[in-house]
């Protein structure tokens, strides 16, 4: 038996972008957990939830660095509550996040590169990237892909990024999935790889799974940036 309390290290979740996607990181986390040691193992965390409202419309003012402050708060209080280390539950929200995590004396794990790493390792250059439009449209995590694994990411069409964005903010941060946005991915995923040549597909929102998985495109790989997040903070909580 080992000795109580069994030693891991705390995963703070930077949380409530959205309150869904939260409670899938947590799932994923004490899964993973669960599947490396048994019994009845799980994670050890800290949440600190922020309300999406707030996000939402620091997003839609295009106020980053209002949205910045009150990210900071949050973190602070998982730096004081003893984290060990901290995921931001969002792609979108990692644009401000590198900034706040500057001399934190804790690490952050970066969604883009447990992503990245994953596509690497399947030998894919090319991916489409599916996400809330200031992921789709701005450079911070396109840059991170190309720079440090050598991917290039391509983003849908003006008006294929409208039905992304608004299906995300209207429906699955919700926790509503409808047959008819699911076809909606998976038509532009499939233009995206007749026409653009992209090799694979980036779910670049943390909810996005929910809605398409790989089941839904054998032969196409789709890249879960929740479950490869979760993935890697376990590794993280569970090393010596």
């Amino acid at each position: 038996m080992p000795t109580r309390p069994l030693k891991q290290k705390t995963i703070g979740l930077l949380g409530g972008c959205s309150n869904v996607a939260t409670g899938e990181y947590y799932r994923f986390l004490n899964d993973a957990v669960n599947a490396r040691l048994g019994g009845w193992e799980i994670a050890e965390t800290l949440i600190a939830g922020m309300n999406f409202g707030n996000i939402e419309a620091f997003i839609r003012d295009n106020d980053w660095d209002g949205l910045g402050r009150y990210m900071q708060s949050k973190i602070d209080s998982l730096v004081a509550g003893g984290a060990d280390v901290i995921l931001c539950v969002s792609n979108t929200l990692h644009k401000p996040m590198e900034a706040l995590m500057e001399g934190a004396p804790i690490p952050m794990i970066h969604i883009a590169d447990p992503t990245g790493a994953a596509i690497k390792a399947q030998g894919l250059r090319k991916v489409a990237l599916f996400g809330t439009r200031p992921v789709m449209e701005m450079d911070y995590l396109k840059a991170r892909y190309q720079d440090r694994f050598g991917i290039e990411t391509v983003a849908p069409s003006e008006a294929e990024r409208t039905d992304i964005d608004r299906i995300i903010f209207d429906e699955l941060v919700k926790g509503e999935l409808r047959e008819a946005s699911k076809r909606r991915y998976l038509d532009i995923a499939a233009r995206m790889r007749r026409d653009d040549g992209v090799e694979g597909l980036i779910l670049g929102c943390t909810e996005i799974f929910l809605l398409i998985d790989q089941d839904d495109a054998p032969d196409f790989p789709m890249f879960n940036t929740s479950k490869l997040h979760c993935d890697a903070a376990v590794e993280f909580a569970l090393s010596s």
